[in-house]
């Protein structure tokens, strides 16, 4: 393992689970009382955007009752001290990476803090209600600012830029992924195929499982930080 320079590892829900914020599906089927079908997909969007936007709006509120865990914190310190190339990909639409200290972040699922202006096209920060249809920041249009989420059916953001980074790592390792999730649970074959080591670290192990190297189950606010612990020292 001396010979690793190329790092990307890959999160998901499990990882914020430990934060308390909710996972995507639960036991029942439903993310956080609503069915994904109803609040998830541009369809939806379309047939009731009063819905969307506000589950959207309740979810963005909610970022502020929870914190980073030690997981998190555990990859922001990886981020400093790493040398070689580093990509963290999250599946997870929150931002509690960012406030463990994570920079080198790539959200391909999107991020609630973020606006997307069906008019013009920009992106930029949002905090506020899109339940009250506020105008764009760029163009200025009224009320054709959704969140800035990949929904079912949309492609997640900059697959090329994770396909490179997956081709050219020394490293893959998962965090808290139910393996379920396409492409996001394809990225360890194409790291493996590519001659990488595989590290999976979950609760369980994940639908991929077979695919991995070395697996390590536990919570991540354990489990993170001593590898993180062991890959510095």
């Amino acid at each position: 393992m001396s010979d690793i320079r190329n790092i990307v590892v890959l999160t998901g829900a499990g990882i914020s689970a430990e934060s308390g914020v909710p996972t995507f599906r639960g036991p029942d089927g439903l993310w956080e009382g609503q069915r994904v079908e109803d609040v998830a997909t541009p369809e939806a969007y379309a047939r009731n955007p009063d819905l969307v936007l506000d589950f959207y709006d309740q979810r963005r509120a909610k970022l502020g009752t929870v914190e980073p865990n030690p997981a998190h914190e555990a990859l922001g310190r990886l981020d400093r001290e790493w040398s070689g190339e580093l990509l963290i990909v999250t599946q997870n639409v929150d931002d509690l990476h960012e406030r463990g200290g994570a920079r080198r972040l790539l959200h391909m699922h999107g991020e609630l803090k973020s606006g997307w202006c069906m008019a013009c096209g920009d992106r930029f920060p949002f905090s506020g209600k899109m339940a009250n249809r506020p105008a764009c920041l760029s163009c200025g249009e009224q009320g054709k600012v959704r969140p800035d989420i990949v929904w079912f059916g949309e492609m997640p953001y900059k697959m090329d830029r994770i396909d490179a980074a997956l081709a050219t790592c020394d490293l893959f390792v998962s965090i808290g992924t139910s393996g379920a999730v396409y492409p996001a649970a394809g990225f360890v074959q194409t790291a493996r195929y590519s001659g990488a080591h595989t590290l999976e670290m979950n609760l369980d192990p994940s639908e991929g499982s077979i695919f991995f190297h070395e697996s390590r189950m536990g919570k991540a606010g354990e489990l993170v930080p001593l590898w993180v612990e062991g890959l510095l020292g």
